[in-house]
């Protein structure tokens, strides 16, 4: 009997499993990573509101200014406080290098906003606008360098094209010579604050800030107002004494000149006394007379031409000192004046 052998297979060596588990963790990182990345502010602003409670005050002002959520998470990260002028002159010194209607500073790198208390309710307005102004340089900070270029190029535009208000125009000459490097980031926040009508480009691009952005122009203007229309009136006054004090001078010259003329006349009327010649005497009196009464007028027109001068002067200096009290209420300052002489 013939037997059958049974053909044997070796067993095939199951491969070894790679291990994914490293390649999955270091995925998971690579994207944790990136999601801390692309959300790095607001993770940063999570941790600088951290048990932080905006003061009331900041919080109306942020209302005053009709700021949008971003606009005032901006605001609160920088932990804004309002300070008297000792304490906000060392947070701020030179007044926080503002050369507008603002008293405030910003912190770079979002390191803190200082605003100046201002009571005087004829400055209503001047806190509001120091608050947006303030908040738009940290909001500045933020921009990509894509949207920087972008903005930049907007405010740029603007100021060598359409604006015209001569107070902003001096205002941005002056951020040239304190600040060459900071013009465009100066102009962003003046713009945004106190200019009211802006290309629709910048109008658009302050919606992400404001809701209602001419009603922080709106203050600007307010209380810049206070200071211009003063110092208009106290310009013209200016003008006006300059030209009474020349009327009032050559007043006197007249005076002096009929003066002399009246004692030249005494004389005469003396020398023909003296010589008994009455009808040359008598001839003379009616010129006397006559001289002695243009004198007398000209003399009462004078001094109510002084009187008139004085008073002047005082409703002038009046306005000037009320002026002069809004820029110490600004600058938290005492300040003189000088009267006019």
């Amino acid at each position: 009997m013939q037997s059958t052998a049974s053909n044997y297979t070796q067993p095939l060596a199951s491969k070894p499993k790679r291990r994914l588990w490293p390649y999955v963790i270091i995925v998971l990182w690579l994207l944790l990573l990136s999601a801390v990345f692309v959300n790095r502010n607001r993770i940063y602003d999570w941790w600088r509101l951290l048990g932080y409670k905006a003061p009331s005050q900041i919080l109306a002002l942020a209302k005053d200014d009709t700021m949008t959520p971003y606009a005032l998470t901006l605001l609160e990260i920088n932990h804004p406080q309002i300070q008297t002028y000792k304490a906000f002159n060392q947070y701020c010194p030179d007044d926080g290098g503002e050369k507008t209607i603002v008293l405030g500073c910003y912190h770079s790198d979002e390191n803190g906003i200082y605003l100046l208390s201002v009571s005087d309710p004829r400055l209503n307005g001047v806190m509001q606008v120091t608050a947006a102004h303030e908040m738009l340089h940290a909001a500045y900070s933020r921009l990509s360098t894509a949207e920087r270029n972008k903005v930049d190029g907007w405010l740029l535009s603007y100021y060598e094209h359409d604006l015209k208000d001569p107070r902003i125009i001096a205002t941005i000459a002056a951020y040239r010579k304190s600040e060459p490097t900071q013009v465009v980031n100066e102009m962003h926040s003046v713009f945004g604050t106190e200019v009211m009508n802006l290309p629709k480009p910048l109008e658009n691009y302050y919606k992400r800030y404001f809701t209602d952005r001419q009603k922080i122009a709106a203050y600007a203007n307010q209380y810049q107002n206070e200071f211009t229309s003063r110092q208009a009136e106290v310009k013209a006054d200016d003008a006006k004494l300059v030209a009474m004090l020349s009327q009032i001078n050559s007043q006197k010259a007249t005076i002096e000149a009929q003066y002399n003329q009246i004692v030249g006349l005494q004389k005469q009327l003396s020398s023909l006394a003296s010589n008994n010649d009455i009808s040359q005497y008598n001839a003379l009196v009616n010129p006397y007379n006559q001289a002695v009464d243009s004198y007398n007028a000209s003399v009462n027109s004078l001094q109510g031409l002084i009187n008139s001068y004085n008073a002047l002067v005082n409703i002038r200096n009046k306005v000037s000192l009320i002026e002069n009290q809004l820029f110490s209420e600004l600058s938290g300052t005492p300040s003189t004046i000088q009267t006019k002489q």
